[in-house]
């Protein structure tokens, strides 16, 4: 994957979020993750020895609370942020067009696999065909069976390049701030209705 910061930027950054507010590492990388529209996720690995670095030069303050650690920026820490609001500002641009670049890379994800998906049901409708030459004298049931698996075999195809895409979407959008919470329980009550629509057509 594409390198997302340059080198100094996320540290750079953590102190602008925690300059909106105290959090603990795991909400640090909660709030990058959503920055990203999820397509950029940290590890600890990546966040906690920053957030050490940040302390240690005496720009954030941490205090445990209960079991987590929360880290507070400090008045020199927002002296820094001031004066670099400039860097700040070319980091927001990048953060910008590294979604942009991310989504990129995640449709192109989905492209690939939708190649493998359709190269996995062409191998199963040459085996199916296979089958069916050799229990040809079977008669109708062995071709009715044989057409379930096909019409199967594409149906998987078929959900699988509607979820690839739609997440691919939804992840773009949620970049942009587009994704509001009732967008969930739309989305649920309108796959149910079509499960549903699917199944009693399937049952006639």
């Amino acid at each position: 994957m594409t390198p997302v910061f340059a080198h100094g930027s996320l540290r750079l950054y953590l102190l602008s979020l925690l300059a909106e507010q105290p959090r603990h590492g795991y909400e640090l990388i909660q709030a990058l993750s959503e920055r990203f529209g999820g397509t950029y996720s940290p590890s600890a690995g990546t966040i906690y020895p920053r957030l050490s670095k940040l302390e240690e030069d005496g720009l954030v303050t941490k205090s445990t609370d209960g079991r987590k650690t929360v880290y507070v920026i400090t008045d020199a820490g927002r002296t820094e942020l001031a004066a670099r609001a400039g860097e700040l500002d070319a980091i927001e641009s990048d953060v910008t067009d590294s979604v942009r670049r991310l989504a990129d890379e995640v449709r192109m994800g989905v492209n690939a696999a939708m190649k493998s998906l359709r190269a996995d049901l062409a191998s199963a409708a040459r085996q199916a065909r296979d089958e069916s030459a050799g229990q040809a004298g079977h008669g109708a049931t062995s071709n009715q069976h044989t057409e379930s698996n096909l019409a199967l075999h594409e149906a998987d195809m078929v959900l699988n390049e509607f979820r690839q895409k739609l997440r691919a979407d939804l992840r773009t959008q949620a970049s942009r701030g587009r994704v509001p919470a009732e967008a969930v329980p739309e989305l649920r009550r309108r796959l149910a209705e079509v499960r549903a629509d699917i199944l009693a057509s399937l049952t006639r």
